[in-house]
C-alpha cells in the first residue's frame, strides 16, 4: 500500500492498492531516497506540489484539443491512467524506505503499467531502476546538468551525486545516455573518465543546442526499452526555475519535447522519473506547468506509437 494523495495528478483516479492494480500508466511519488550527512534541498514536498498544480491539465484528459500535438491526448484510445500515491518514508530506517520504493515500482511494472515517478532528490532513480531487474535489458536516458557519477560522498554511495554510477552497475541496464550536462567544474575529471569507460554516451547541453535533438536521437540505440530520468536542472531555468542551483543552458522546452517524442517513436518508453524539484523556488508555478505539458506530450507520443493498443 502507498499513501493516498488528496487528488491524483491531473485529476486521474487514485489507486493505492498495488496488488490489484489495473493500469497502463501509473503516477507514483517517491519523496525520499538515501540522503547525505549534510543539508539537502527541500524536494520531499515535490510530489504533493506537482499534483496540486497539475489540476489545470484535467481538461486534456477530458478530450480537450492540445496544440502541442495537434489533437486530443489519447487520440480516441482507451488508456487507463491512475495515481498510486506516495511511498511512505521512515527517517529511522532509510534502507526500508528505498526498498519500499523498489517494491512499489516493481508492482506497477508487474501489472504491465508504465510508472511515472515524482521524487525526491536525484537519489531516487537508484531504487526506481532497481525494480527493472526482471524487465531488462533497458536503456537509461538521463537529462541532467550534472554527470552524477561520483562513487561516494561522505561515505554515502547512493546519494544524489551517484545515481548514474550505481545504475551503470546494474546488469539489466544495457546503455546510459547522458544529455544536457553543463556548468563549470560540475564533475571531477575522474568521474567523467569513469562514465566514458562504462560505455555511457555523454552529450553536454551546448552540443545539443549545436547539433539539434534529431542528431542526438540518432546516437541512442533504436528499438530499445527506454527509462527516462529527468533532473529539473537539466532543463533551462527559463522553463524550470524550481531547482536548488539554477544554471543557464539546459534543454529548452522544444528540445525536451523532441526528445520525449523521439524516444516514443523509436522504441518503447517503460518508465520515467522527475527529481530535484524545489517547490519554494517555482516562480509562477512555471516548473510545475512545464512538467505537466511535457508529460502530456510523452503520453500522447506513446499513444500514437501504439504502445497501449490492445489486440
Amino acid at each position: 500500500m502507498t499513501i493516498p494523495p488528496q487528488s491524483g495528478f491531473m485529476g486521474v483516479p487514485v489507486v493505492t492498492d498495488l496488488e490489484t492494480l489495473e493500469a497502463d500508466i501509473a503516477f507514483l511519488g517517491v519523496p525520499y531516497g538515501i540522503p547525505y550527512a549534510m543539508d539537502e534541498p527541500a524536494t520531499h514536498d515535490a510530489p504533493r506540489y506537482l499534483r496540486e498544480k497539475s489540476s489545470r491539465f484535467r481538461r486534456s484528459l477530458l478530450g480537450g484539443y492540445n496544440f502541442d500535438f495537434a489533437g486530443e491526448l489519447l487520440a480516441g484510445r482507451q488508456v487507463r491512467i491512475v495515481d498510486c500515491g506516495d511511498v511512505p518514508g521512515d527517517p529511522t530506517d532509510l534502507r526500508a524506505t528505498v526498498n519500499r520504493a523498489t517494491e512499489a515500482v516493481g508492482k506497477i511494472l508487474s501489472c504491465g503499467a508504465v510508472p511515472i515517478v515524482f521524487g525526491g532528490t536525484d537519489a531516487v532513480p537508484i531504487p526506481v531502476v532497481r525494480a527493472y531487474e526482471p524487465h531488462g535489458p533497458i536503456v537509461v536516458v538521463q537529462v541532467d546538468q550534472h554527470l552524477d557519477f561520483k562513487d561516494e560522498v561522505n561515505g554515502v554511495r547512493e546519494g544524489y551525486s551517484s545515481p548514474m554510477r550505481r545504475i551503470s552497475e546494474m546488469a539489466w541496464v544495457q546503455r546510459i545516455i547522458q544529455i544536457g550536462q553543463g556548468g563549470v567544474g560540475s564533475a571531477l575529471t575522474s568521474d567523467y573518465e569513469a562514465a566514458i569507460a562504462a560505455g555511457n554516451i555523454v552529450i553536454p547541453d551546448w552540443e545539443v543546442h549545436e547539433i539539434g535533438m534529431a542528431a542526438v536521437l540518432k546516437r541512442i540505440p533504436d528499438g530499445a526499452d527506454y527509462f527516462i530520468t529527468i533532473d529539473y536542472d537539466g532543463l533551462d531555468p527559463s522553463i524550470a526555475p524550481a531547482v536548488s542551483h539554477p544554471e543557464p543552458g539546459g534543454l529548452t522546452f522544444a528540445e525536451a519535447v523532441a526528445l520525449l517524442r523521439g524516444l516514443a517513436d523509436k522504441g518503447r518508453v517503460i518508465g520515467m522519473d522527475w527529481v530535484e524539484f524545489v517547490p519554494e523556488h517555482d516562480l509562477y508555478a512555471l516548473g510545475a506547468h512545464t512538467t505537466g505539458r511535457l508529460i502530456l506530450n510523452l503520453i500522447n507520443a506513446m499513444v500514437r506509437a501504439g504502445q497501449f493498443d490492445r489486440t
